[in-house]
C-alpha cells in the first residue's frame, strides 16, 4: 500500500492505516529521539506521545511533505516543551534563604551501573552468536550500526521487506535463546 493512501485513510481514522504507519516510522522517531536524548525511555515516551499527537492532528498533515519530516518535527516539539516544563519547575522552585542549595540528583550511570551494562552486553553478544550468520549479520546492522531498513536493505541487495521479516525472525529466536536461560 502506497504511503498517500495510507495516510489518506488514516485521515478516515482507519485504525489499520494508523497501525501501519505505527509500523513504518516508529524505528524512525525513535531513532532520532534517543540519538537525541540517550535514554531509551524516555525516548519511547516522547515516541508514543509524538504518534499520538499525530494521529489526534492527521487531518492537518500536508501531503505536499514528508510524512517522516512531520513526525520528525511533531518529536522535536515534543522534547523541546518537556525541556521548557522541566526548566520552569526548576526555576519556580523558590529559595527560602540565600544559604540554601539544591541538591540535583546526578543521573548518570554510576560506574556499577556501566559495569552492569558491559555485562549484559557481553550475555546480549554471547547470545546472538548462537542465531545463524545472517540473523547476526541483521541484528549487527539494525542495533549495532544503527542503519535504516532502506540502509539495511541496499548493504544486504534484499528487498526492504525481506529485511523487515530476517530482522522479525532473528528477534523471535534471540528471544527464545534468552528465555531458554
Amino acid at each position: 500500500m502506497e504511503i498517500d493512501l495510507i495516510i489518506k485513510s488514516a485521515k478516515q481514522k482507519d485504525q489499520k492505516a494508523f497501525n501501519h504507519l505505527l509500523d513504518m516510522f516508529w524505528d524512525d522517531v525513535y531513532g532520532f529521539q534517543l540519538k537525541r536524548i540517550q535514554n531509551e525511555n524516555d525516548a519511547e515516551d516522547i515516541t508514543i506521545q509524538t504518534f499520538a499527537r499525530a494521529f489526534d492532528r492527521i487531518e492537518t498533515f500536508n501531503e505536499a511533505y514528508s510524512f517522516k519530516t512531520w513526525l520528525i518535527t511533531i518529536s522535536k516539539n515534543i522534547h523541546i516543551d518537556l525541556l521548557r516544563k522541566e526548566k520552569n519547575s526548576i526555576s519556580q522552585v523558590g529559595l527560602k534563604n540565600n544559604r540554601e542549595v539544591f541538591d540535583i540528583l546526578d543521573e548518570s550511570p554510576s560506574p556499577e551501573d556501566k559495569l552492569i551494562s558491559e555485562q549484559h552486553l557481553a550475555k546480549l553478544l554471547r547470545d546472538i552468536k548462537k542465531l545463524k550468520p545472517h540473523y547476526q549479520e541483521i541484528i549487527n546492522l539494525r542495533y549495532f550500526q544503527e542503519l535504516s531498513y532502506k540502509e539495511i536493505s541496499k548493504e544486504l541487495n534484499d528487498p526492504i521487506n525481506n529485511v523487515k521479516v530476517k530482522l522479525l525472525r532473528a528477534k523471535k529466536l534471540l528471544a527464545e535463546i534468552i528465555l531458554k536461560k
